[in-house]
């Protein structure tokens, strides 16, 4: 069965730096594993994904080194085994806000006696023949933690047998905060939470990640492991506007 070398690097201590893709298309998939990420993920929550399209991009990934993962877009048992069904080797749950909710993402991720998951990996196939017996171990499933109420019960939370860490969203968690990042102000208010979650990690062993952007560098330095740092409309909007400034296009 294929290796979740992004989980096994961030067992190990080591960050893993990811990609989420939005746009619907799977060939992008295998262009950001051919770049180097250590893993894309498949945002079935905001993106423009269909089930089939997903599952070709999971496959698209797998041409290249990264690890296939997926965004759900709600945190529902059928939705999670389906994502996993057509190949994901990682799940991010989002809005999770108590452990109960926690608990329901472990028991969608995993196989008896584990979880609850239904034996049924179609699109899997080509993960290897031994996946059933596997992909317990492999799997990685990282909650997200994107509100206040999250942040003050982190510590349980991360807490719950199967959640393998945590993704946190600064710009929703700001948002239930009711602070501007922009500001100075605001964003030492979502810093301090952040932290907040980093410092229960820690104490729990589970693994941080965080929705990173342009500040990747002092995050990894802070100890964050399950890192994303652009997105292919990012990287697209970003070289676009930087050529166009080049020869005095955009003023």
């Amino acid at each position: 069965m294929r290796i979740n070398t992004a989980k096994r690097r961030m067992l190990e201590g080591k960050p893993v730096i990811g990609a989420p893709i939005s746009l619907g298309a799977p060939i992008v998939g295998e262009l950001l594993s051919q770049a180097g990420f250590d893993f894309v993920l498949v945002d079935n929550q905001h993106g423009l994904w269909d089930d089939n399209g997903t599952m070709l991009a999971f496959r698209s990934i797998c041409l290249g080194p990264a690890v296939p993962m997926a965004r759900v877009r709600q945190n529902d048992f059928y939705a999670i085994g389906r994502l996993l069904d057509r190949g994901a080797l990682g799940i991010v749950v989002p809005m999770v806000n108590s452990v109960e909710e926690a608990k329901a993402a472990a028991y969608a991720v995993r196989y008896p006696p584990r979880g609850g998951r239904s034996i049924g990996p179609t699109g899997a196939g080509f993960l290897g023949e031994d996946y059933v017996r596997r992909i317990d171990d492999e799997v990685f499933l990282a909650v997200q933690i994107e509100s206040i109420q999250a942040v003050e019960r982190a510590e349980e939370i991360l807490a719950v047998e199967g959640v393998d860490g945590c993704w946190i969203g600064p710009a929703d968690l700001s948002n239930s905060m009711g602070v501007d990042q922009s500001t100075s102000e605001g964003a030492a208010a979502v810093e301090s939470a952040i932290m907040r979650v980093l410092e229960a990690c820690r104490k729990v062993g589970k693994i941080p990640g965080i929705a990173a952007g342009r500040d990747a560098a002092r995050w990894i330095e802070r100890g964050f492991l399950f890192v994303t740092i652009t997105s292919e409309i990012d990287l697209m909007m970003t070289e676009a506007r930087r050529m166009l400034q080049e020869l005095g296009h955009l003023t």
